[in-house]
């Protein structure tokens, strides 16, 4: 009967699993405590209007280019707001913009990684990691762009509650200095 004991072995293993992800009132996701940061991003969940500058020409060294896009983000919350993913779609003069940015909390490391889609060549970049302090969020990579290496930072600003701010800065010296190339204001459509 070795199948048996693979099998309540294996069912032991998804209680336990099921029970350590349901943790206690103390620790579970749903409760009122966030010190850890696993529900840094639940004011963001609804329907935003965006208005974007992206920079035409990153870490080129010529003069600063915008290209200007509106539209609207999505977030929407998954796994009890243990993560979220952002559908975002923007259009302007120079074309339309569709991504999706999956985030995810990693309880051990107690941060969160930020992966963006760009849904024109459906492409995963690499994640960002980080997290909020003083209702500041900042994140960073690894990342390659023109074929060289370069650091990304992301940070996100809240100046009120139906406003948010988002940064995007690439480094090509190893984060001695940063290159502003995406700028969006988000306002609140509805929850």
């Amino acid at each position: 009967m070795p199948y048996r004991r693979i099998l309540l072995a294996g069912l032991s293993a998804l209680i336990l699993l099921a029970t350590a992800a349901s943790g206690d009132a103390a620790t579970s996701p749903t409760s009122s405590a966030t010190a850890d940061g696993q529900r840094d991003f639940d004011w963001e969940v609804g329907t935003w209007r965006s208005t974007v500058r992206v920079l035409a020409e990153p870490l080129s060294g010529t003069p600063d280019e915008w290209l200007r896009f509106t539209g609207t983000s999505v977030v929407k919350p998954l796994l009890d707001r243990r993560a979220n993913v952002l559908e975002f779609q923007v259009s302007g003069p120079n074309g339309r913009i569709d991504a999706l940015n999956l985030r995810l909390y990693e309880p051990q490391a107690q941060r969160w990684s930020l992966t963006f889609v760009n849904m024109r060549d459906g492409l995963l970049t690499p994640a960002v990691y980080g997290g909020f302090r003083d209702g500041t969020g900042e994140f960073f990579g690894d990342d390659q762009y023109d074929g060289r290496p370069i650091k990304v930072r992301f940070r996100i600003f809240r100046p009120s509650v139906d406003e948010a701010r988002f940064e995007q800065a690439f480094s090509a010296d190893g984060g001695t200095t940063w290159e502003t190339n995406w700028s969006a204001v988000d306002r609140r459509i509805r929850r």
